[in-house]
């Protein structure tokens, strides 16, 4: 029969899973608490980083319905539960494994779909959400741009041939 107190944080960290847009299971064997801590504010606000029991982890994700992580619960494992923008926790981490090599990132799942460690680190090479959605807004202002030249291209090169006739006529009518 299960304690109430394993019960409890089964049921937190199903919580926290089915909350999370991503979540990123890492190796954290010889970090220090300072490191830890370090690695924590790396993440970013919208990142919460847990060393959590495999087992009852394994149980939590099972009931939120993510069963593609289970062979990954072996040796010490953190969790990164990622509320928002899931490329910038992924470059505090990719970042904070270049320069603690005992940080290992396991691998993970977003929106539902099993991400593996080096898929994570393609993550963290995307540029975040801001700076994605302005070069998006820059492309459709440039669009609009060559759309008002062209709209305003063809009624100045109507008026400048209707002024040639008008030349041209002008000319066939004074050599007459």
């Amino acid at each position: 029969m299960a304690r109430p107190d394993k019960a409890a944080a089964v049921a937190e960290l199903a919580d926290q899973f089915r909350s999370s847009n991503a979540a990123v299971l890492t190796e954290y064997r010889g970090l220090t608490v300072a490191q830890l801590k370090t690695l924590r504010r790396s993440l970013g606000e919208n990142a919460q980083y847990a060393v959590v029991k495999n087992t009852l982890t394994k149980i939590a994700a099972n009931e939120a319905g993510i069963t593609s992580l289970d062979d990954q619960f072996t040796g010490p494992t953190a969790v990164a539960f990622i509320t928002g923008d899931p490329v910038t926790s992924a470059k505090g981490l990719r970042d904070f494994a270049k320069e603690n090599p005992n940080l290992i990132i396991k691998g993970g799942v977003l929106d539902g779909k099993a991400l593996s460690a080096d898929e994570i680190k393609q993550l963290a090479d995307l540029e975040s959400r801001e700076v994605l959605l302005s070069k998006l807004a820059g492309a459709f202002k440039g669009k609009q741009s060559q759309a008002a030249s062209l709209f305003q291209a063809l009624p100045s090169k109507f008026v400048r041939t209707a002024e040639a006739l008008r030349v041209k006529l002008a000319e066939q009518g004074g050599a007459e």
